[in-house]
Parts: structure tokens; C-alpha cells; sequence
């Protein structure tokens, strides 16, 4: 399958027509939620920064490349991330797509459920924003429903059983992640294997970190976009920035973009912006104007503010000594049992899908680096691989596995704009000393339960999952402390709908990915239920 995006002689009848909905990006929510309105009956155009793409590609989202050109072709965010982190100024590609699908199509597709206590207030267990606008319960039906649609497989979490009824069977295991299973069941865990949007179609290549060539890989291109664009009621326009949305105090009137130089104007009823949450508040900061002085939507103040990223315990297991050899790296196994610990919020721990090779161990020291003081000193970035080296050695046979702590919302953590920043994505962040301390305690329970297991952590300092982002901009019930309301549309802005990371309160304990989907089919449900009733133009 060639390029999807609309061809030069189509753009004139994309700019000329009013659609029903235009969706701003094309990854788990933007796809998500297009496909859903196009198979509610509604015309709708994507709008992606980033090219259509090829299928037969399969390159890596961590290009080594800097070149913005070069980053934008292969679908990564051209742009750096220029990060003040702790007072300490530094400037590195982050994980962020920037093509159709977005970050997902390079995602390892782990799709795991949020546990009632990640969104409510329950007793015995507090929740530290008071609970989200939306229940757990009320949450429930539309994460079976994306479990579907991401063809989700896997095992129930032994402790809750929840999404047992929507959960497809995982692949075999191999012999090695069987012992491996089977030793952590007998120090008194209760592992169970990661629910992965993988179809395990013959020739599963598992492209975890890459691009899938094939519809196996269930992300936002092939759940989303090409199911959307098979209705032909929707259609996508790539290589399209969207620069400003304009309108009046109580509604979006148009997009101003640009593709290829040339300057557009895009019109629809209504508008779901789902550009991520580092990408989505720079595009509603850069919109100020006479009707939104400090940027659209932002009345409160909080557009870009509450950033939350995931923090990083990477750690390395060997398996017994005499159990059988893995296979390869292991993507499968995680468990829940550290989640929530004697009234301390934690998150799951789970395989990464990687080895310790040397070249894996590069990857995570040249970061490291490059988010540090030293990281413009020329010449340091190649001296890690002599280390690198050693260290892959060492480690043999041990699978790389990772555990997620929760990150909690704070005002000062935001991302930022000014003019001039181009493709590059401003944000500051500074540890909350709670979250420090939760990961000293994180680390000591991880090694509690591990015991007689040999392991090592790998993460000296604190490690952020920059492939996590959330909250940026969280939907509440009062318009002075969030930017939308519960059903995700901006607080006083008639037809302007969010559907991406940003909309999340807390980062909760596991991957957010699952619970994008979801939010986004509720929120297009919502969406198409209006337009139905008139209430969009």
C-alpha cells in the first residue's frame, strides 16, 4: 500500500468544503476517535503534521538522525525538546511520531487496563485530585470497546480478573518466559501476560519500536485511520502543520495551516484536536488572540500546565540458572502485585520487549547524556559505547524489564510556546520531592519481591518516560482548574473537542495508551450524539 494522503488536485476540495468534524492528528486518540465519527455517518478530515508513509516501512522511532527533514520523513518529530529539568537546561529528541498514526505506529503496543483507584476516590485508597470527572465505571464499556477494536490479547490480572470478557488469547509462551513466570509465582507474585494490540497474524514479526508493515499492529493507522478512510466518508490531508485556530470567543470558526509551503484555511462544524499532550497545548498557545488574549481555550490559565510523565525503574532478571533459554526478548510478562502499597501509589512493573545488548545500552546512556550538563560537551555521545560494551557482557541473558511510578499533576511542571520555537517543544519539569521519595520506596519493594531472584536496576537517577506524556490539558468539572469539560470539550468553546494524553488528570500506573482509546471513542460517541441533535452548526 503506496501514500494515503490527499493528492495536490484534492486539496482545493478539501480547503473549499465545510466537513462535519476535523480531527488535528492521527495517533491512538485522533484515529480512534475519526474512525468512530466516520463510521457514525459524519465526514471527517484528518490533519497530520507528518507524512502518510509507506506500509512496507519499518524503520524505528528512535532516529539517530538530526537532520528535521530527514527526522520528518521517517515519521519522528523533527523538532528537539528543549527541556529545563530541575533548573537544568537541555535539548534532545524525545520518542514523539510525527507521521500517520503518530507515536503508535512505533509503540510496543502494551494496552493495559487502568484499576478503579487510578480515576476514583475509594475508601482506603484516596485519590490525590479527589477522583476524575468520570467514574471507573463509567469508563469501563468504552475500554472493553477499544480492546476490541486494538484486537487486544493477553491475561487477565490474576488479582482483579478485569477485561477478562474482551481480552483475546495471547500467543504461547516460550520456555523461558514459562520459567520464568513460574519463579515469580513461587516468590508469591502474581504475574500474567501484557495485553498487546498485536493480531499475531502468521509471520508476526512482534514490531515492537518499529513500524509494522502489515495490519498486525494494531495502533492509530491501522485501528484508526485506514478503517476511517475505507468508509469514504473520510479523508487525509498529511505534511499539513496546523499553525492557528481561529474564531470568536464561544466557537472555532477555521484552521489556518500550511502544507508544503502553502497556506490554507480549513473549516468544519466541529473540531477534535489530538496532537498529543506536548504537541496539542503549543498549537492552542500559539492561537492567542483579540478573542483568547493567553492562547485558545485557556481562560483558566492551565493550558500546558500539569505535565505529567511516567518515571522509569528499569532493571535487568536473569532467569535461573539450568531453566530453558528465551527465545528472544520477552514482551509478555508483567504483574500488578507493587501497584498499590500499604497506601502508596506505584504502578505495574513489566518486560520491555528488549535485550541488554550493547546497542539497547547506547540508546539509554546517549539519552542519559544528552539530559544532562554534559550533554553539548562534542565527542562525549561515542565514548558510552566502550561501556556499553562491558555492560552487555555482564548482564548475558537478562530480560530488561521496567516498572511505571505514577507521576501526580503540578502547575509549575508545563509545556510552553513563544515565537520562533518552530518545531521544537518547550516544556520545564521539576521532581516533586513526594515523588522522590515514592521512588526510593518503589525501588525498595521492586527488590523485596525479587528476592532470591538475581537482578540489578539499571536506572541510577530518576529516568522520565518521555513516551508517556499526560495531562497538559485535564478535563474537570470547574473552569477555573482545568481547560475542558468531562465530556473533553474546551470550557466555554462550543465545537472544540481534545482527544489525546493531554485530557488525563493523573498518569496513573500503567501505560496510558488503552485509556486514550477509549476516552476518544467516548468522547466521538459524545461528539456524534450532538451533531445528530443539531447542537454543532
Amino acid at each position: 500500500m503506496t501514500g494515503m494522503g490527499i493528492a495536490t488536485t484534492a486539496v482545493d476540495a478539501a480547503t473549499a468544503k465545510t466537513w462535519d468534524v476535523i480531527v488535528i492528528g492521527t495517533g491512538m486518540g485522533g484515529g480512534s476517535a475519526g474512525r468512530a465519527l466516520a463510521e457514525a455517518g459524519l465526514s471527517v478530515l484528518f490533519v497530520e503534521k507528518g507524512p502518510a508513509g509507506y506500509r512496507a516501512e519499518r524503520n524505528h522511532l528512535l532516529s539517530e538522525s538530526p537532520d528535521p527533514v530527514a527526522r520528518q520523513v521517517r515519521g519522528c518529530w523533527p523538532g528537539q525538546v528543549a527541556a529545563r529539568i530541575n533548573g537544568m537546561e537541555s535539548r534532545f529528541f524525545a520518542p514523539i511520531g510525527s507521521g500517520v498514526g503518530g507515536s503508535s505506529v512505533f509503540y510496543a503496543a502494551t494496552l493495559e487496563r487502568p484499576e478503579p483507584h487510578d480515576l476514583d476516590d475509594m475508601p482506603g485508597r484516596p485519590h490525590p485530585v479527589g477522583g476524575w470527572p468520570v467514574s471507573h465505571a463509567e469508563m469501563a464499556p468504552w475500554l472493553s470497546r477499544a480492546e476490541e477494536m486494538f484486537a487486544v490479547c493477553g491475561e487477565p490480572d490474576p488479582r482483579s480478573g478485569a477485561g477478562a470478557e474482551s481480552l483475546r488469547p495471547p500467543p504461547p509462551l516460550d520456555a523461558g518466559e514459562v520459567a520464568m513466570m513460574a519463579r515469580m509465582r513461587k516468590a508469591g507474585l502474581n504475574p500474567y501476560q501484557l495485553h498487546s494490540a498485536l493480531r499475531n497474524v502468521e509471520g508476526c514479526m512482534s514490531c515492537l519500536g518499529h513500524k509494522c508493515p502489515r495490519p498486525c499492529k494494531m495502533d492509530g493507522r491501522s485501528a484508526g485511520v485506514e478503517p476511517a478512510l475505507a468508509t469514504g466518508r473520510a479523508a487525509l490531508l498529511d505534511n499539513c502543520t496546523v499553525t492557528r485556530i481561529c474564531g470568536d470567543a464561544g466557537a472555532v470558526t477555521h484552521l489556518e495551516a500550511r502544507r508544503h509551503g502553502q497556506a490554507i484555511t480549513l473549516k468544519a462544524r466541529a473540531y477534535v484536536l489530538a496532537g498529543g499532550a506536548l504537541a496539542s497545548p503549543r498549537l492552542l498557545l500559539a492561537s492567542a488572540s483579540e478573542a483568547w488574549p493567553e492562547g485558545c481555550a485557556n481562560g483558566s490559565g492551565q493550558v500546558g500546565r500539569n505535565l505529567m510523565f511516567h518515571l522509569n525503574e528499569m532493571l535487568a532478571i536473569w532467569p535461573e540458572r539450568g531453566s530453558p533459554a528465551f527465545e528472544g526478548p520477552t514482551k509478555a510478562i508483567g504483574f500488578r502485585d507493587l501497584y498499590h502499597v500499604n497506601g502508596e501509589r506505584f504502578g505495574m512493573v513489566q518486560a520491555m520487549g528488549v535485550t541488554a545488548s550493547s546497542s539497547v545500552i547506547v540508546h539509554f546512556l546517549q539519552q542519559m547524556l544528552a539530559r544532562s550538563r554534559f550533554g553539548r560537551v562534542r565527542g562525549l555521545q561515542s565514548l558510552v559505547r566502550l561501556p556499553a560494551e562491558i555492560a552487555a557482557r555482564m548482564l548475558g541473558e537478562a530480560q530488561i524489564f521496567v516498572g511505571l511510578l505514577e507521576d501526580l499533576p503540578y502547575a509549575e511542571n508545563r509545556v510552553t510556546w513563544a515565537p520562533g520555537d518552530g518545531d521544537d517543544i518547550r516544556l520545564t519539569y521539576a521532581f516533586p520531592p513526594e515523588m522522590l521519595a515514592r521512588r526510593r520506596m518503589f525501588r525498595r519493594v521492586i527488590g523485596r519481591s525479587l528476592k532470591g531472584q538475581r537482578h540489578l536496576f539499571l536506572t541510577r537517577w530518576p529516568e522520565l518516560n518521555f513516551g508517556h506524556p499526560t495531562g497538559t490539558l485535564r478535563f474537570g468539572h470547574d473552569p477555573a482548574t482545568s481547560v475542558l469539560d468531562s465530556d473533553c470539550r474546551a470550557h466555554g468553546i462550543a465545537n472544540l473537542y481534545v482527544a489525546d494524553g493531554s485530557f488525563m488528570p493523573t498518569s496513573m500506573g500503567v501505560n496510558p495508551s488503552l485509556t486514550i482509546a477509549a476516552n476518544a471513542l467516548r468522547v466521538a460517541a459524545g461528539l456524534a450524539a450532538g451533531m445528530r441533535e443539531g447542537r454543532h452548526g
